[in-house]
């Protein structure tokens, strides 16, 4: 029996009208089209996986252009995150292009549309051109400049061009409509004299194209069948397509643009503008900082491709925007990590153990498995001696009935190796343990085959050797506001609601295999949660970042 075909998003159902309606398939193409003046965020990863997730469905070419319009923000090395974003997330564009590739076609453009009557240069500032557009249920006033003579324009416009006015002094705007009921579509200025030299071309240019005159016109140099945004630009369709009239050959694909909502998550913020503010401002490290909602911040993190993509299918494509809760996005992280995940012995709030009646010139090597998850992960060996280090939550004096690790007088098994029974403790001037003595069972050996290592006890511990131990520094993270919508209320700050305790940082130790350990490499410390090296090791300090916990209560519908 077939199963059930998953039901088309409504994208999918617009581009299935179009090829019914005659577009050839081969005509398909998509872009994903970031502007380069920040990181890619969370939610990016929803528009990404729309648009090279439909490439992938109709074998049709993805491009990836970068909107770099505006040098004041524009910067080298977004554009090369951005593209390590993508590679990493595992998507392969066709080309790679840029806006800027295109600003000579598009002053061509501008230049016909003033000779056209469709365009005309402004000489008021930026305050009062705002200031006459009102408001949708107010008639705007038309600019003094809206009627003046083409010849006059071209004039102006030639010489903003070549950086005779200063900054501000003048625009050029599109004629259209200032009664309109779209404030888009009220003379919306084209081109502003901005004399900051481009990351591509330098200090050829002094004026720059606005986004909404670049963007659409870009997709159609590209031949962009479909031109898919966040809702967000839904009331800049109009205008978007008006300015394809301007220039549409009938020979030639006309895109079309379709908006799907914005993917808002818990926790987090994704305005490029309050984005940077937390890195300017030094309340995280970076725009990959682990905290960081951005793309690059979750990869450091330790979140997976895969996570990402399962997280975005789920999510879906909608027409109106919600609030997704993070606990959805970790719930996919852990799934997958459980799958992958080394499984390795570490202790990140230590206390020691000593096995009393193990000979203290003894040390053994035992075998552990990688990941009971996968059939061929294989085994490995950790060291076991007298001195153990477990974790200090691992043991209490007394515990009632409930409390199946470690107590006097009471027994568990140490994972892969002996049962031991605590039998008493030392403690410092505080109060606070210090070693933990135990005895252990030399027949009770895990895979021994023996009755005494068939007995069964409650509870198992992870532990290390403390003889090999390898010193670590643990970062846990947690959220990085203390509220799910920070910049909901725009009477208070969003950064009123930063997370005091977003971040800390323990010492703790690990098995010695860990030296060896893969920046990036996902881990599960056993009964503690998934970790992952960072970036900021070196060969006398090994850190791991916190990735998430092992488990949580939520389950997704």
């Amino acid at each position: 029996m077939e199963e059930d075909k998953k039901p088309l998003n409504f994208i999918e159902q617009i581009i299935e009208e179009d090829l019914a309606n005659g577009l050839s398939r081969e005509k398909l193409r998509f872009r994903f089209p970031p502007e380069p003046n920040g990181y890619l965020h969370v939610g990016h990863t929803k528009a990404i996986c729309i648009n090279f997730g439909l490439g992938e469905k109709y074998g049709a070419p993805v491009n990836l252009r970068f909107d770099d319009t505006n040098p004041e923000k524009e910067e080298q090395e977004f554009v090369d995150s951005i593209k390590a974003d993508i590679d990493w997330l595992g998507f392969k564009y066709d080309k790679e292009l840029y806006a800027s590739d295109y600003f000579d076609q598009l002053y061509d453009w501008a230049v016909q549309m003033i000779k056209d009557g469709k365009a005309y240069v402004d000489e008021q500032p930026s305050e009062i051109i705002t200031e006459q557009r009102k408001n949708p249920f107010e008639d705007g006033i038309e600019s003094p400049f809206r009627n003046r003579p083409v010849e006059e324009s071209l004039e102006l416009f030639e010489k903003m061009k070549n950086g005779e006015f200063e900054e501000g002094a003048m625009s050029l705007r599109a004629k259209i409509d200032m009664t309109s009921p779209n404030m888009n579509m009220r003379d919306p200025v084209m081109y502003r004299i901005l004399k900051r030299p481009h990351h591509r071309t330098g200090d050829k240019w002094k004026i720059y194209p606005m986004y909404d005159w670049a963007h659409g016109e870009s997709d159609y140099i590209e031949q962009i069948s479909h031109s898919l945004c966040s809702l967000e630009f839904e009331n800049h369709r109009p205008l978007y397509d008006w300015y394809l009239d301007q220039v549409y050959d009938e020979s030639k694909t006309r895109n079309k643009q379709r908006e799907f909502a914005r993917m808002n998550v818990s926790y987090m913020i994704t305005s490029k503008r309050k984005l940077q503010r937390l890195v300017a401002e030094n309340a995280v490290t970076g725009w990959d900082d682990p905290r960081m909602p951005t793309i690059s911040g979750m990869r450091r993190l330790g979140f997976t491709p895969t996570s990402i993509k399962n997280f975005i299918e789920r999510v879906g494509v909608a027409k109106r925007e919600n609030l997704i809760d993070i606990q959805l996005l970790e719930f996919f992280v852990r799934e997958d990590l459980n799958k992958i995940s080394t499984r390795v012995m570490a202790i990140v709030d230590p206390v020691k153990l000593v096995i009393t009646n193990y000979p203290e010139d003894q040390e053994e090597w035992l075998e552990t498995e990688n990941n009971p998850e996968q059939e061929d992960a294989g085994t490995r060996k950790v060291p076991f001696s007298r001195e153990l280090y477990i974790e200090r939550e691992d043991f209490k004096e007394e515990g009632n009935k409930k409390f199946f690790r470690l107590k006097l007088g009471g027994e568990v098994r140490l994972k892969s190796a002996y049962i031991i029974k605590a039998e008493s403790v030392d403690k410092d001037e505080n109060g606070e343990i210090t070693t933990i003595y135990a005895t252990y069972d030399e027949k009770s050996k895990s895979g021994s085959g023996t009755e005494e290592s068939l007995r069964k006890v409650k509870g198992t511990l992870h532990w290390v050797s403390a003889k090999h131990a390898l010193p670590i520094e643990v970062r846990v993270y947690d959220r990085l506001f203390t509220t799910p919508q920070p910049d909901a209320e725009k009477e208070t700050d969003f950064m009123e609601f930063l997370n005091p305790d977003s971040l800390k940082i323990v010492q703790g130790f690990a098995e010695p295999s860990l030296a060896h350990a893969e920046i990036g490499h996902p881990y599960q410390f056993q009964r503690i949660g998934y970790f992952t090296k960072d970036r900021d090791s070196t060969a006398d300090k090994i850190v791991f970042n916190r990735t998430v916990t092992l488990k949580d209560g939520y389950k997704p519908e």
